[in-house]
């Protein structure tokens, strides 16, 4: 499903729960190829001699050439979202995969008529500065002073390179330091102590990312501490084997290992997620997945507004690619914008126009709570609801019911109104809630006439189809919403909404009866007969209230006798 991908793509949780840690199972199959080392170099017949240039080339050039891609890769990921801790790590395989391929060059009779010092030392020298680079991304230079390496971004890869550079010319051309015999083994002298410092710092980075994977899960996160952990060993495996040895051999098969783990996970990660973003996902760093998380919810709302509003998408998704979306990325999001589309669409019909426009917006309200304001209430209700349901199939019913609801609710919306809930056979609906609306009372009144017509109107095209009774009522009330942090809903709270469903109740089918509030806001040509105080339950003091005929804008139906009564133009 999309949600998953989507979760994947902008959080970096990559297929797989925020586990406990690492099994001791796993710890221990780690340990393996060191407790084979140390076999091999306390047991010396064990460790064989076995010397031939073409695996020896052909295993160091595809090690190199699957760090590059990583390096490449990871270089892209980092540009793309500008991630401090991914141009560490890009640094890190590229140091590797540049200093293995010059060791590749050491391979006598290959390319070279003979090794040389400088091609032979180049591992542990990349494996080195590799581990510097490991180390760094786990350390604050990817968190709280990320901007410096995002500020000498240019400046390290250059200087890497050209280093690289110079290396394999020196090399080439036998000068110092890089002169003399190879040695018999590579790293040697003060380079021993260089590969110690090397594996603590490949050790210091195998836990960080330990850590991270520990927290938020994923195959490219767990693969890249378990890479740091064989390059580790490779480094051990570097400063005490010989050259040609079984146990010299398996520092190259570990550092293979070590780049192919990564780079099968990410293969996995980008299969499952098609997005480069997601692959790495769980290697950037928090202030760069909230930044990933904005702009993909910019982007897709991006697009699912273009959608409804019936405009061409692409120049949307053009602007996605400048900003560096993979095409795998922009049909990801186009799929999710339409399910976004489906979801609102289907969702919208159930909540309040108010409620829907903020959650719309992303604001959907740290507790309930709500204002107050001036509004204008309409309460409608089918008289005779009940003996008609008792006398009908609830088929009938249900039709019937739609069928109003059908006319009603567009007239209602096309006059501003919010309807507050369905009960059933009624229907509360609040003006003055959506901006402001001056003239709700007037709106209300209207409005209340035209669910009456509707209700007479299709009464006479159905036998014994009841009419509404309205009631509308102009007063302060509570807007916002009610419930629990975890349910709640959108409500319209106070005495005025109380007296428009009783104003309802005292008027006869048919009719409209308005609270004398109302009646003082409508326009001077509103007509209508007074019913004087009138009592209605739960209020204490009669209220005033009128039986309205025409808020002053349009003649209607007289309820009683169909009449139509003239209103003179207002």
């Amino acid at each position: 499903m999309w949600e998953g991908k989507l979760h994947r793509m902008s959080n970096g949780v990559v297929g797989a729960d925020r586990p406990s840690g690492l099994r001791w199972p796993w710890a221990g199959i780690l340990a393996l190829p060191l407790v084979g080392l140390v076999l091999l170099l306390v047991q010396p017949q064990l460790d064989l001699h076995w010397e031939h240039h073409p695996s020896h080339f052909w295993l160091v050039l595809l090690t190199a050439a699957v760090s590059s891609v990583l390096a490449y890769v990871t270089n892209v990921a980092a540009t793309r979202h500008r991630d401090a801790r991914l141009v560490l790590v890009s640094m890190a395989f590229l140091a590797t995969a540049g200093f293995l391929g010059l060791h590749a060059l050491a391979t006598p009779g290959v390319l070279l008529s003979a090794s040389n010092t400088g091609f032979a030392i180049a591992t542990p020298i990349g494996l080195a500065i590799g581990a510097g680079f490991a180390a760094a991304s786990a350390s604050p230079l990817a968190g709280p002073r990320a901007h410096a390496v995002l500020r000498r971004r240019s400046i390290m890869l250059g200087g890497l390179l050209l280093l690289m550079v110079a290396w394999g010319i020196v090399s080439l051309a036998g000068l110092p330091p890089l002169d003399g015999p190879p040695p018999a083994r590579e790293a040697a002298g003060p380079l021993a102590v260089l590969a110690v410092v090397g594996t603590a710092l490949y050790g210091a980075a195998a836990w960080r990312y330990l850590d991270i994977y520990r927290r938020r899960g994923g195959i490219v996160t767990i693969a890249v501490s378990v890479a740091f952990v064989l390059l580790a060993e490779a480094l051990i495996a570097v400063a005490t084997s010989r050259n040609w040895q079984l146990s010299w051999w398996e520092w190259h098969i570990l550092m293979l290992l070590a780049f192919a783990s990564i780079a099968l996970g990410a293969r996995e990660e980008y299969r499952r997620s098609r997005s480069l973003t997601a692959a790495f996902g769980g290697l950037y760093l928090e202030a760069t997945l909230a930044r990933i998380d904005r702009w993909h919810a910019r982007a897709i709302a991006s697009v699912a507004a273009a959608g409804e509003r019936g405009d061409a998408t692409e120049p949307v998704l053009a602007i996605l690619r400048r900003e560096g979306a993979s095409s795998d990325e922009v049909a990801l999001m186009v799929r999710a914008a339409s399910e976004v589309q489906r979801l609102d669409a289907s969702f919208r019909p159930y909540l309040p126009s108010p409620v829907a426009s903020r959650l719309r917006r992303g604001r959907s309200g740290s507790a309930p709570g709500g204002e107050e304001r001036q509004v204008s209430v309409i309460f409608a209700d089918l008289a005779g609801f009940t003996t008609f349901s008792d006398t009908r199939r609830p088929t009938e019913v249900l039709t019937m019911l739609n069928e109003y609801w059908a006319q009603v609710v567009p007239a209602i919306e096309a006059a501003g109104g919010v309807i507050e809930h369905f009960a059933g056979d009624g229907v509360m609906v609040i003006f003055n809630v959506i901006g402001d609306q001056p003239d709700h009372a007037p709106r209300a009144a209207t409005t209340g006439l035209e669910i009456a017509e509707i209700g007479r109107t299709l009464a006479s095209r159905h036998d014994g189809w009841p009419l509404f009774r309205v009631g509308v009522n102009t007063g302060p009330a509570v807007i916002g919403d009610v419930g629990a942090a975890d349910r709640r809903s959108f409500a319209v709270i106070g005495d005025t909404t109380n007296v428009a469903a009783r104003l309802a109740g005292v008027g006869s089918p048919g009719e409209v009866v308005v609270a004398e509030s109302t009646w003082e806001a409508l326009d001077p040509g509103r007509e209508g007969s007074s019913m004087g105080p009138t009592s209605v339950k739960g209020k204490s003091t009669a209220v005033a209230a009128w039986i309205l005929r025409s808020a002053g804008r349009r003649a209607v139906p007289d309820a009683t006798t169909g009449a139509a009564a003239a209103v003179p133009p207002t």
